[in-house]
């Protein structure tokens, strides 16, 4: 049997996460604003609840199309309030539609979300050794300085523990345990 992280238990939409995506170098704007949505929605609640709703996030936001997101009206905002298969949080949903539209301008300035937010790590993923869950931070410095920069621009739902969460999901830090059988694989896809 394979040896993993343990915080994934053994559910089954857990499991799939951990062993497939978490940690994974993400380079796609598109992925990346996605994981930036998911991980401020989970604000509060458990990740496994997100993990539920995923595809029911991806069909109320438009796949997570940025530019079309930021261009929600008063009429979407409703319809995201009123759709049950997401989290029907008022303030969420409204920091959803004002991060894509951050995400836009941080695309005129940078070319890419992709090349914002990988140059706090310049563009390689920092590789961790953590011997247990125990050894894993909330958050550090470099997803303060991330929250900070994102909250500077008008980003809501971006503090420094949602920033480390990001950067663990979106493969900026290999934070899978030593023992996991995922470690050593992450690291190679950070070479």
């Amino acid at each position: 049997m394979k040896k993993r992280c343990e915080w994934c238990g053994d559910e089954p939409l857990y499991v799939a996460y951990h062993d497939e995506d978490w940690g994974v170098p993400v380079h796609d704007d598109r992925m990346l604003f996605e994981m930036l949505i998911l991980e401020g929605a989970q604000a509060g609640l458990s990740w496994l609840t997100i993990l539920k709703k995923r595809q029911n996030y991806k069909k109320a936001f438009d796949d997570f199309d940025f530019e079309k997101v930021a261009n929600y009206s008063e009429v979407d905002r409703d319809r995201l309030l009123a759709d049950p298969g997401i989290v029907r949080n008022r303030l969420k949903i409204e920091s959803a539609i004002k991060n894509a539209r951050g995400v836009l301008k941080i695309i005129e300035e940078f070319g890419t979300l992709d090349s914002f937010l990988w140059r706090y790590v310049d563009g390689i993923p920092q590789q961790n050794a953590r011997k247990s869950i125990a050894d894993l931070p909330a958050k550090t410095k470099t997803s303060e300085m991330i929250s900070k920069d994102l909250k500077r621009r008008g980003f809501n739902f971006v503090g420094p523990t949602i920033c480390y969460a990001f950067m663990q999901s979106v493969g900026m830090v290999n934070d899978h345990t030593v023992e996991c059988f995922r470690h050593e694989q992450v690291r190679q896809l950070g070479k």
